[in-house]
């Protein structure tokens, strides 16, 4: 599976404009690009609306090398609940730490040099004050499961991830595609998963032709099909094709054609702009100026 890819984790934000502020201020993540839609996207990729959206991708360099946040807002919502779902992300970052550190921005000390930190609307992210062991100083997304050895079949042997390390006694394991990509860490938690209802998704790409063996292979397994193989448009850009699958425990899965996707992850030099640009003309018509937003 050395052809797949670990692309990004989507999180619904109730407040675009602080949170962008956090990942490029606190974490130090650039605006990749920033999109706008008039109607609720068919892969749910902003979850169950159907109304106006946007989406701004953020990281640390290009999509084609680099696992990167999904920002994605519903207008008109302004918070989602919580659940127990996902445990955070980890990033390699002396810099982020220190950056945290000048903006008096909230640290938990978790010792051996481990920050935790929440962006707006209480995601977690752990922050190692070391320079990243790899180009990407993303190294790892923590998602709970009920059952470890049932998720570790569905991961590595239905998709195809490598384990890395698996610890039985702390019942948790390391899995990923390459040794070069972000990981994803499971981590079982006594009781049941919830996802509330500000659940995420992570994405990750392959060949196009394999998708349709995926979605097959899903079949075959009696797994979950959340959205069958389906093309999503963006206006102006290449159309990718995905299939949305869930795991033992309910977390959504995107697989998306790598061929097309490479074509519309293009860093968008506009992409700041654009995120600013809505940002005034969202405060014109609420008539509120949020002084700490500025383009960088």
């Amino acid at each position: 599976m050395a052809n797949r890819r670990a692309l990004h984790f989507v999180f619904k934000v109730g407040n675009r404009f602080e949170t962008a502020c956090f990942y490029r201020d606190v974490l130090g993540m650039k605006i990749l690009r920033h999109e706008e839609f008039q109607d609720g996207c068919k892969a749910a990729c902003n979850g169950p609306y159907d109304g106006k959206w946007s989406k701004t991708m953020v990281g640390y360099g290009p999509e084609d090398d680099h696992f990167v946040t999904e920002l994605t807002y519903n207008y008109g919502i302004g918070s989602y609940q919580l659940g127990n779902d996902f445990l955070g992300i980890t990033v390699a970052s002396r810099q982020a730490v220190s950056n945290a550190r000048k903006l008096k921005w909230p640290l938990g000390e978790m010792g051996g040099g481990v920050f935790e930190t929440k962006a707006p609307g209480g995601y977690k992210f752990y922050l190692q004050d070391c320079s990243p062991p790899q180009s990407d100083p993303v190294l790892k997304v923590t998602l709970a499961v009920s059952d470890l050895q049932k998720s570790l079949n569905y991961w590595s042997n239905l998709l195809g991830m490598k384990i890395y390390e698996e610890d039985e006694k702390k019942q948790r394991a390391l899995l990923g595609y390459a040794d070069n990509q972000c990981k994803l860490e499971l981590r079982a938690i006594p009781g049941k998963v919830d996802h509330a209802t500000g659940f995420g998704r992570i994405a990750f790409s392959c060949p196009q032709k394999e998708l349709s063996d995926l979605e097959d292979l899903m079949k075959r397994e009696n797994q979950k099909i959340l959205t069958p193989l389906v093309s999503l448009d963006t206006p102006g850009k290449a159309t990718v094709q995905v299939i949305i699958l869930a795991d033992p425990d309910g977390h959504e899965i995107c697989f998306v054609g790598d061929e097309a996707f490479r074509e519309l992850s293009k860093v968008d030099p506009e992409g700041n702009k654009l995120l600013d640009d809505r940002h005034h003309h969202t405060s014109k018509i609420n008539n509120v100026g949020l002084t700490w937003w500025s383009s960088g």
